[in-house]
Parts: C-alpha cells; sequence; structure tokens
C-alpha cells in the first residue's frame, strides 16, 4: 500500500532521547503509524497516465493494529484523462486486514476511489486479495482486484449529450489481476522490481470517461529498481501496456496528452522520490 505521515517535531526528538537499549527492550506498541511522500514524474496508474504525463505529487497515511486490521488513505494530484469529469486530486479510502501465516502474507481489503471537486458517478469501490511469499532471493506478490458493478463503470451512449445506456450497461464492473516480484541486490541498496497486469472492465465510456480498464481489455507491465538511503528511495522504472493506437484512437482526445496529443498509455520512463516515516 502508499501511506505517509509527517511526525510532529517534539515527538521525534523524545523518541531520540529514549536510550537504545530501552527501545530495543520494549514491547511493540498495539497501533503504529507509517506512510510515505513522494514526487513523481508522472502517475500512472495500470500502466495509464493519470497525471496528463506531469509531475505528480503524492502521499498518505495508514494506521495498523497488531491484529492485522488498518486503515488509510493516499491521495494524489491529477491532470487529463484522470481528472473523470473536472477533479484535480484522487483521495482513496483504504480498510484492510494483513497477516503473515509461516512464510505466506496475505492482504485484502477494500479502496474507495475518490474525486473530490469532480463531477457526479465518478466515485469507484474496489475490493482487493494479494498473497506473497519468497522464492530464493525474491518477494513475490500475486494480487486480484474486483469492482462489483457499479454505475461509475457503466456505458453511455455516443449521442450528442451522452447518456448511460439502459438495463446492464449501465452498471458495469471490472477485474484486475496482478503479478509483481521484487529482489535486493546483494550488498546494495538496490532492489529490482517486476510487475505485470491484465485489466477487464467497461471500455472507459463510463460517465465523465470513467473507467479502471480503458479499452476494455488490455496487459500492462513494467521493470525498474529502488535505490534507498535511509529513509529514502529512489525509484527508476520502465512503464507500458499493450493499448493499440487504434483502441486510443476510439477515446480521443480525452486519451491524449492535452498540450500535444501524443498517448497517454504509451511507454515511458518514470522516476520518483519517496520519503518514509
Amino acid at each position: 500500500m502508499r501511506f505517509s505521515t509527517f511526525l510532529p517535531a517534539a515527538i521525534l526528538a523524545a523518541t531520540a532521547a529514549v536510550p537504545a537499549m530501552a527501545q530495543e527492550t520494549a514491547p511493540p506498541e498495539p497501533i503504529t503509524v507509517s506512510g510515505s511522500a513522494s514526487v513523481a514524474s508522472d502517475y500512472r496508474f495500470r500502466g495509464v497516465s493519470q497525471s496528463d504525463k506531469n509531475v505528480a505529487v503524492q502521499g498518505g497515511i495508514t494506521i495498523a493494529h497488531e491484529s492485522g486490521l488498518y486503515i488509510g488513505t493516499w491521495g494524489s494530484n491529477l491532470a487529463g484523462w484522470g481528472t473523470f469529469g473536472g477533479a484535480n486530486l484522487e483521495l482513496d479510502l483504504i480498510a484492510g486486514y494483513k497477516h503473515t501465516f509461516d512464510t505466506a502474507t496475505v492482504d485484502a481489503g477494500v479502496t474507495w476511489y475518490t474525486y473530490p471537486g469532480g463531477a457526479d458517478e465518478t466515485d469507484v469501490v474496489e475490493f482487493y486479495g494479494k498473497l506473497s511469499g519468497t522464492a530464493g532471493p525474491a518477494t513475490l506478490t500475486a494480487g486480484v482486484f474486483y469492482a462489483p458493478k457499479q454505475t461509475s463503470l457503466g456505458l453511455f451512449t455516443r449521442a450528442l449529450t451522452p447518456t448511460l445506456i439502459p438495463g446492464d450497461g449501465s452498471r458495469q464492473d471490472n477485474i484486475y489481476l496482478s503479478g509483481d516480484a521484487a529482489a535486493g541486490v546483494p550488498n546494495t541498496p538496490v532492489t529490482l522490481k517486476a510487475h505485470i497486469g491484465y485489466s477487464d472492465g467497461n471500455p472507459g465510456l463510463g460517465p465523465n470517461g470513467t473507467s479502471l480498464a480503458p479499452t476494455g481489455k488490455y496487459w500492462d507491465w513494467s521493470l525498474g529498481a529502488d535505490f534507498t538511503y535511509k529513509n529514502l528511495t529512489l525509484g527508476v522504472a520502465y512503464v507500458d501496456t499493450d493499448i493499440s493506437d487504434r483502441e486510443a484512437l476510439y477515446l480521443t482526445p480525452n486519451f491524449s496528452k492535452t498540450t500535444n496529443g501524443s498517448p497517454i498509455a504509451a511507454s515511458t520512463g518514470v522516476v520518483s522520490l519517496t520519503a518514509a516515516f
């Protein structure tokens, strides 16, 4: 998950003043707060730019209980296709449960994607389940994300005044399958990462353009590396999809960069700097 928080200077100072041995022997807190804040050269969600191929500032926070239950929020600025009817902000509300059984970790929950200030019928609710384990030096994660039928993912006609298609067309669902791998390079601060995902949902014609799968069905993937120093991580990644120019043309001009019409699902390099707290 993606979370961030900022601790007051007084708390940091108090923590630094506690003797090292006392910190080592103190029992774990029943509730922990953690997170991160980052700047990225582009906000790519499942391979598609949500920031009009421009810089995105992102951050969030999570509060976790020792039982495995957690709640959190995450936000990013938006532009172009990602605004879904006028909002320039995405704010995700998250709740879930995470637990490790022997060598496997299960993480399940729900995300509510909201777009404050945007048009009506843009929010999306999506359930997720992830299973992680290790294979040699690598950590492998398989994920299933399912958004049940809802109006924000419905289809609409291409009449002069877009209207929702009645019946089943007015409410559609979406499924996203993902696989991720990460492996640290021995004796270095480098972690190599790979991702692949498959989307199947409404073909980018929801109210105000809302969709989790812009062309209906497509693949996305990425290869990258993280360089970590203390609480800072510099990330570089190559991101791409199999969305063709013909498929993207059906959604233009919304599905292109507003200044020059370049595709927002084409291959690109993304650089990010993240501070963890």
